[in-house]
């Protein structure tokens, strides 16, 4: 073989002959492992009553495992230019994948709901709200938190396509509207729990109640965070109009997030307080 063949071979040996990402080994699968163990025994010694050291060290070890490893999927994408074409459709199409799971999460809920709500038990007096229940006012927080989440969704989708379009500082400014209401929406979740007459323990009614809305506040929480990481990748450039499978992932959330909570206004504060 002669030597121009020899250095072809080796020139080509340096390039896949697919448009797949290959992972490379990492610690982090394991490690996320480990801290979720230790964070659900610590869960469980909590509710024991052995304190909740070994539960924070879970929690903390896992968020900082995330973060290192969240990095590690950032550079692929952004620095080293591992997530071609086909990689990018295969990280949409997972993540429309994983919210086919929230939503049976979600259904289950509302199955519980409608379940108890429809023909209410005897114990509760055959009537919903039950009797010594006394439900939120529809029209008050709760129609104002649908205002906000709402417009939080026109401000991203404007945010989305202000990127793609070339106006950066017109997408940082609506994602940064976003974060906002977002943030408005949460603090107002909080003060309605905190004023609310009834608790999660107030019959089958307080439990569906809690059980529903605290489940969408948390995926609120969760999304924000996931809008504020997009939000700094697209400030240190790291997220562009050519590469941003992370925003859009945050989007799709986002708007998921968004349509539950038009289930739950529905369903939960105006059906439930008006049956």
């Amino acid at each position: 073989m002669t030597t121009a063949a020899q250095s072809l071979n080796k020139l080509k040996s340096q390039f896949q002959a697919h448009p797949f990402h290959l992972v490379a080994q990492s610690p982090w699968p394991i490690s996320i492992s480990w801290t979720l163990f230790f964070t659900a025994i610590g869960a469980v010694l909590y509710m024991q009553g052995y304190g909740g050291k070994l539960l924070s060290l879970g929690f903390l070890l896992t968020i900082s495992v995330m973060y290192f490893w969240f990095e590690d999927v950032a550079a692929e994408g952004s620095l080293n230019g591992d997530h071609t074409k086909q990689v990018k459709k295969g990280l949409i199409l997972g993540f429309y994948l994983f919210l086919v799971s929230e939503i049976f999460a979600f259904f289950s809920v509302f199955w519980a709901y409608f379940h108890s709500s429809l023909v209410p038990a005897v114990e509760i007096g055959s009537v919903w709200p039950p009797l010594g229940v006394t439900p939120l006012n529809p029209f008050a927080i709760p129609l104002l938190n649908t205002f906000l989440l709402v417009s939080s969704g026109a401000f991203i989708t404007y945010g989305h396509h202000a990127l793609i379009a070339g106006k950066r500082s017109d997408a940082i400014i609506s994602i940064f509207l976003t974060i906002v209401l977002a943030i408005i929406f949460t603090a107002l979740q909080y003060y309605e729990y905190s004023e609310s007459s009834f608790t999660i323990a107030d019959s089958v009614f307080g439990t569906t109640f809690y059980a529903s809305t605290g489940l969408h506040g948390f995926h609120v929480i969760v999304g924000t965070i996931f809008i504020i990481v997009s939000l700094t990748r697209i400030i240190t450039y790291t997220v562009t109009k050519h590469t941003h499978v992370g925003l859009e992932s945050s989007i799709l959330y986002w708007h998921f997030v968004d349509v539950v909570w038009l289930f739950l206004y529905v369903a939960v504060y105006y059906w439930g307080s008006a049956v």
